[in-house]
């Protein structure tokens, strides 16, 4: 079994930065960050393989960093200049394998999110 704990979320105003961490229990080759608002499907937003290549959702390209820290197991994302359309829960994934990184139905493991809200 494979455990993801994320934290960092919280409320925020327009402009302002967070940085989200995911702790999982073991290294894992894909990880990447999810978000779902209310009343819509869940997206990917930002993924990294093993090796550091990277995927970004087009909306928060230069805006946001996903980066991982294989010997400690933990995944980030430094998300700069929120806006209110960042608003949703935030939550970390995982797969064993390579591949398409943002497709949501892929990952076999979940944590169980951290919400960020952002006021104008």
């Amino acid at each position: 079994q494979v455990q993801l704990v994320e934290s960092g979320g919280g409320s925020v105003q327009a402009g302002e930065s967070l940085r989200l961490s995911c702790a999982a229990s073991k290294n894992i080759y894909t990880m990447a960050w999810f978000r779902q608002a209310p009343g819509k499907e869940r997206e990917g937003v930002a993924g990294i393989d093993n090796y550091g290549i990277t995927s970004y959702e087009d909306s928060v390209k230069g805006r946001f960093t996903i980066s991982r820290d294989n010997p400690k197991n933990t995944l980030y994302l430094q998300m700069n200049n929120l806006q209110t359309e960042d608003t949703a829960m935030y939550y970390c994934a995982a797969k064993p394998g390579g591949g398409r990184v943002l497709e949501r139905r892929d990952y076999w493991y979940w944590g169980q999110g951290t919400q960020v809200t952002v006021s104008s």
